[in-house]
């Protein structure tokens, strides 16, 4: 993937966004601007990728499920910017191979460990992919909160009469899984945790789901330092 097609497919992105959304983004200054990163949201729509994709303000390489490769035409898009494929709810090493090599190189990592969209518009239990990517990287992961996009159906959102949707990006501080001797399925789990009632902080109460009542008090305290948060 050269420079080249990989910004031309993110102009593409801009484009439809600032024809179809209002996007609204918040802490975008707490993003690295270098070294391998973990980007991890909460996951509602298929438009979730482009939104936050172009909200981070650095180069972002993402995983998306091996079945939208074969998709006609959208197929050879994601690639195009950047995206590789994962068997999803499986234990896909040859994907998490791919990964931590990004992620090593510098590379910034767009990830939802929900592993799926949200049915319901509200968050699902975390799946331990990313956390132990993270543990094995050693690199921070940036929580990132998405709302509005739950409203979104395509292909019928680009015949949809104005106003545009209403989207919002809240992108919360840089923070490191605590080290472990041994990245088994105990330090995946905890990591996994904190990882969720991260992303969870940054919501809204009702897009909280799963992890409504799971979020410490001290979390809570970064959403409200947020600018308008």
């Amino acid at each position: 993937m050269t420079p080249f097609f990989y910004w031309t497919g993110w102009l593409i992105v801009k484009l439809i966004l600032w024809l179809y959304a209002r996007v609204e983004v918040v802490g975008a200054e707490n993003v690295p601007r270098r070294g391998g990163v973990i980007v991890a949201c909460n996951h509602l729509n298929n438009a979730d990728p482009g939104i936050i994709g172009v909200s981070i303000r650095r180069r972002v390489v993402f995983m998306a499920k091996a079945e939208m490769f074969e998709w006609p035409l959208f197929g050879g898009y994601v690639r195009l910017v950047g995206a590789f494929p994962v068997r999803r709810f499986e234990a896909d090493l040859a994907a998490l191979r791919r990964a931590t090599e990004l992620l090593k190189r510098g590379l910034a990592l767009m990830m939802f460990p929900e592993g799926t969209r949200s049915k319901t518009g509200t968050m699902a239990a975390g799946h331990p992919g990313t956390a132990i990517l993270a543990l094995r990287a050693g690199v921070p992961i940036v929580p990132v909160a998405i709302t509005g996009t739950e409203i979104v159906k395509m292909p019928s959102a680009f015949f949809r009469p104005f106003p545009r949707v209403k989207a919002r990006v809240v992108i919360g501080k840089p923070f490191f899984l605590p080290e472990v001797s041994r990245v088994n399925s105990e330090a995946a789990q905890q990591g996994t945790e904190l990882i969720m009632t991260r992303i969870a902080a940054l919501l809204p109460e009702s897009y909280r789901g799963y992890y409504r009542d799971r979020v410490p008090a001290e979390f809570e305290e970064e959403r409200r330092e947020l600018k308008k948060v």
